[in-house]
This record gives C-alpha cells, structure tokens and sequence, in this order.
C-alpha cells in the first residue's frame, strides 16, 4: 500500500478496529469448533448441533442493527466498549456456571451473538477516517479481523481436550480484556462523523432498491463465510470421521485462507474495480462449493476446496465493502447495519440449513447445491446492475474509486 493511504486517515484507530474486531470474532464463532464437543457431552442430534452453532450467528445479524443505531447516537467507540463488557460478562458466567443443557448453550449463543454485533462498530470506526479511493483498504483491514475465527478453530478444540470445554470460556476472557484496555486507549472517533439515523432512516434506506442488492450480495459472501466457518468442523467429524481437534485444524486452514483475502479483496477491488472483483470471486466460490457436493472420497480434495471457496467468498467480503461506500457514503452506518445484518442472516441460513439437511437425507449434498446455485444466482444478478451502476453512481464524474 502507498504511503498517502497511512497518511490519509488514523492508523492507531484502524489498528484498534482490526484487534477489537479480531477477538470479537473469536468468540463470536466459538461454539463452531467446540460443538462436536460440546454435542457429545449434551448428546445433541446433528440438527440441534447445526441450530447451536448458528444461533450466534442469528443474534449477531439482528444486534448489528441495534448496535448500529447505538454507535450513530454514544459514538462507535463508546458502543463498542459497551458490547465488549457484555460479551465479558457472559462468558465469565458461563464458565463459572457451566453449560448443562441445549437451552443453557443456546442462550449462551444469544450473548455471544453481541461480539457479532462488532461489525456496526468496527467498519463505521474505521472508515469515517479515509477518503472515498482507500475506502477498500481501510474496509479491509478492520474487516480482516474476521481472522478471529482462525484462533478460535486452532486453539478452542486443542484447550477442549486439555482442560475441558466450558474452561475454554473463562480462558477467551482475558484477551478480550487485554483487548477492551487496548482499545479504550488507541481508537478515537472521527471528527467529522455523519449524523445521528433513526429507525426511519433505515426504513427509507430499505426503499432503495440497491440497498436489497448489496444486503443480497453479502447475505452470500459473508453468510457462506461464517456459515461454512461454523458448520465446517461438523461436516469434516461428520463427513470424514476426523478428530474434533483435526477437524478444527481443517477447518482453520479455510478460514484463513478467508480471512487473510479479505483485505486483498478490498485492495483489488480499489485498483481493478468491485463488480469485476466480486465477479470473479463469485465465480471461485460456485464451482469450488459444487465440486465438494459429489462428496469427494478424501477428505484432502475437499479441504483445498473449501479453502478455494473461501478465499472467493473472503475477498468478496472485501468487494462488496469497497463498493458500499461509493453508492452509501453518506448512508454508510445504516447501510453497515443492514448489510451486516443480511450477511449474518445468510450465515444463520447455512449453518443451520446444512445440519437439518444432513439430519433429514442423511448428506451434505443438497446443501451444498443449494448454496452454489445462490452463488450463481448472485452473479447473474450483479452482471445485471453492474452497467446501471458504472454509469449513475459509479461514474468516473461522481467517484474517483474503481467501481
């Protein structure tokens, strides 16, 4: 990256958004690598273990809206320090009282869900810092804090087997109060942040036709991202008869692999344009996720599969968030909101949809059809608007970004 991206905005609150960010996703996904686990002990079916693991996922989708609204009114930084201490909190409990049935993990998963939330805080953070050309970039490395599911699928069925699951939630409490000092201390608003949104403004931002385009594209980028992420270290027990701590070493190579594209996928998007990007990355993600389908016989093939697939979806997650801002920029915390909030509604769908299929047929086939045929489906519809957009809001006229 040139040297007039660092200079254009505030490295330390960038710096603080990724870290918040990163460890907030942690936690936010930790029940994907500990739910072989955590079923076997509370003796779950493959549908109820798919619900657990998705139920984050869900409560973070509906709280980013809420904590949208929240940063727009006490300021990004303030509401991110509130949802950190919530999370905190919830794990402290759970750890000291345990988890003892399918309500009790569910539940604990509502909570979690607020670390998901993160999203509404993070990007707007970060953003409202940098000019329109390094908005992919800036986007992308706060997002890039998704590479908190690495940690999690590396290090939380290893602690599992050491020291017992439910230990493993008093064990994510200390780096997210490293992280909550961390943070208090280096991010700092924007100066000049957009006013306040009501309730009303997302209603009006839900009128525009664009806005359901955007929250499409990302309900699948981001929703198969999570979503996989999550279901991922089932599938591999459930598919390939791998060890839970195998399994989340599988897994953690794909959502590296995610993780890491993200920021890459902003950057390419600011130099070769967002619908040429997530064109392209669409495509990746369709035929990897429909090549695992036929249920390939080694476990190996399907791993650099999936890991092909999300690095498509990851560097789309960043496409999508170079885009956003040219057609939203005045809009762009109540369009984080409800993006994220599609995006989370994806992942739920996934995660969820891949367990009751798998419990109903007996496969993951039908699932993983589904979602790359909606991966298509999102190809055709952004070749659709992509002339409309280049010549309105895209323009070379409007925007000096590449879109």
């Amino acid at each position: 990256m040139n040297s007039s991206f660092w200079k254009s905005g505030h490295t330390p609150t960038l710096f603080a958004a990724f870290l918040y960010f990163d460890l907030s996703f942690m936690v936010w996904y930790l029940l994907g690598p500990l739910a072989v686990q955590i079923s076997a002990d509370l003796h779950l079916t493959t549908q109820q273990r798919g619900l657990m693991v998705a139920t984050p996922i869900l409560a973070g989708a509906v709280l980013r809206l809420f904590m949208g609204l929240l940063a727009d009114r006490i300021s990004p930084k303030t509401a991110g320090m509130v949802g950190q201490v919530i999370v905190i909190g919830a794990l402290f409990c759970a750890w000291k009282l345990g988890i003892h049935s399918y309500e009790q993990a569910l539940l604990l998963g509502l909570f979690l869900g607020v670390a998901g939330a993160s999203f509404a805080v993070a990007l707007p953070l970060a953003s409202q810092w940098y000019p329109p050309q390094h908005q992919g970039k800036a986007m992308g490395i706060a997002g890039a804090g998704n590479s908190g599911t690495v940690l999690a699928a590396l290090i939380a069925p290893v602690m599992a087997v050491a020291f017992g699951w439910t230990n493993v939630f008093g064990f994510a409490v200390i780096p997210l109060v490293i992280t909550l000092v961390l943070f208090a201390w280096l991010a700092k608003n924007a100066p000049e942040r957009p006013k306040a949104k009501s309730m009303a403004d997302y209603l009006k931002a839900l009128g525009d036709r664009d806005s359901w385009w955007f929250m499409f594209f990302y309900s699948v980028t981001f929703g198969g991202f999570i979503g996989l992420a999550s279901a991922l270290p089932g599938y591999f027990n459930d598919q390939y008869g791998l060890s839970p701590v195998t399994a989340g070493y599988y897994t953690a190579a794909c959502v590296f692999g995610g993780s890491l594209m993200r920021p890459l996928g902003g950057a390419l998007a600011d130099r070769f344009g967002g619908i040429r990007t997530l064109l392209g990355m669409y495509t990746v993600a369709a035929v990897c996720i429909a090549a695992v389908g036929f249920n390939l016989p080694s476990s190996y093939a399907a791993l650099a599969l999936f890991v092909c697939t999300m690095l498509g979806l990851g560097a789309g997650n960043g496409a999508v968030f170079q885009l956003v801002p040219q057609r939203f920029r005045r809009e762009i915390g109540v369009m984080t909101g409800l993006i994220g909030m599609a995006g989370g509604i994806g992942g739920f769908a996934l995660a969820a949809g891949m367990g009751a299929i798998k419990q109903s047929t007996g496969s993951y086939q039908l699932a993983l059809w589904l979602f790359a045929s909606l991966g298509v489906l999102a190809w055709f519809g952004l070749y659709g608007v992509k002339r409309r957009w280049r010549t309105t809001w895209g323009s070379a006229a409007v925007t000096a970004a590449r879109v």
